[in-house]
């Protein structure tokens, strides 16, 4: 065995080769299961034990030899292969994340009513029939129901094991109730859902805010004050509101709250609706085993949606919910 030929036939299709496809061959011949140092290596059965000492050192460094002109090949194809980079360069600036507009509004509604010293409470989104009807003065048949488009997941005779999608964050307000003693002020914040078609002011899931105050001396005058305070805080100090009577079954006298921006908003000069509220209604608070000739309260709820949608100047709701990265990056 001629271990010289080997090296100098080896060394020259390794040097010789102008791609990864050549020089894999090159490798295959050699050094893989069927090359020539492979043979080498199985001959050694035949061999003597003075002509292994001799030749097996050689054919080990012959391999590696070999191997170590392989990889150098493959690092100069990988750096010709490689774009020239400057490294003196500046790099891309890292651009941020971008909170979604309706994260936006939320957080900074959360921030105005807890200054106002309310807290935040959360519940279920898939609520029973029982909290989000019966329990806020809906019960079956109630021609109000067709207010609330509903998405329903089983139903039965028994509303309180009929489930459905809550088509409001209402049902937190009872349960709430249930578990707690007045005085107390909370909002609710969340994702709410009605089986309705979409537009450009419709969606089937959007995100609602209500809020509730309950206790001894809690009047009409209070829910106005803090209506008006969260409006201000949220919008401009330099708005107009309109409380116009209104009808939801759970609030008594119930109202819409209107508002007026300035000229200088995009949305300024015309009254836009953005809020229903009113007074607690005595079979709500039976329904939480209240004594309604002891205490009273207020609610209100708004479409975090819609409030965006006037903040932020934003004609469609459909955008919110449209992943688009060009919209987000713009808050």
């Amino acid at each position: 065995m001629d271990l010289e030929k080997i090296r100098k036939n080896a060394k020259k299709a390794i040097e010789e080769a102008s791609n990864l496809e050549e020089l894999k061959k090159a490798r295959s011949d050699y050094l893989g299961r069927k090359g020539k140092l492979k043979k080498v290596f199985e001959s050694f059965k035949d061999l003597t034990l003075e002509e292994k000492r001799e030749i097996g050192p050689k054919a080990n460094k012959l391999k590696e030899e070999l191997s170590k002109m392989i990889e150098d090949k493959v690092d100069k194809f990988s750096e010709s292969s490689s774009p020239n980079i400057d490294i003196t360069k500046p790099g891309e600036r890292v651009r941020g994340g971008h909170l979604h507009p309706l994260t936006r509004l939320e957080d900074e509604a959360r921030h105005i009513f807890k200054s106002l010293n309310f807290s935040v409470v959360d519940g279920p989104e898939v609520e029973s029939e029982y909290y989000n009807f019966d329990a806020l003065n809906i019960p079956p048949g109630h021609p109000a129901r067709d207010m609330w488009d509903t998405f329903w997941v089983n139903k039965q005779e028994n509303s309180k094991k009929s489930f459905l999608l809550r088509t409001h964050t209402s049902p937190v307000q009872v349960r709430y109730m249930e578990e707690h003693k007045p005085p107390f002020q909370i909002i609710v914040p969340g994702r709410v859902f009605r089986y309705e078609a979409t537009d450009a002011s419709h969606e089937i899931n959007f995100y609602q805010l209500e809020g509730l105050m309950v206790g001894e001396d809690v009047t009409f005058t209070n829910l106005k004050y803090v209506i008006e305070e969260f409006f201000n805080k949220l919008f401009s100090n330099d708005i107009e509101f309109r409380f116009r009577p209104s009808y939801f079954p759970f609030t008594e006298p119930s109202i819409e709250v209107d508002i007026k921006l300035p000229d200088d908003h995009p949305n300024g000069g015309e009254w836009l609706e953005v809020m229903g509220a009113g007074m607690v209604n005595k079979r709500v608070f039976d329904a939480a085993h209240y004594n309604p000739d002891e205490i009273q309260g207020f609610a209100f709820g708004a479409g975090i949606d819609r409030l965006a949608m006037v903040k932020y100047n934003i004609p469609d709701t459909r955008l919110f919910y449209s992943s688009d990265l060009r919209f987000i990056k713009q808050f």
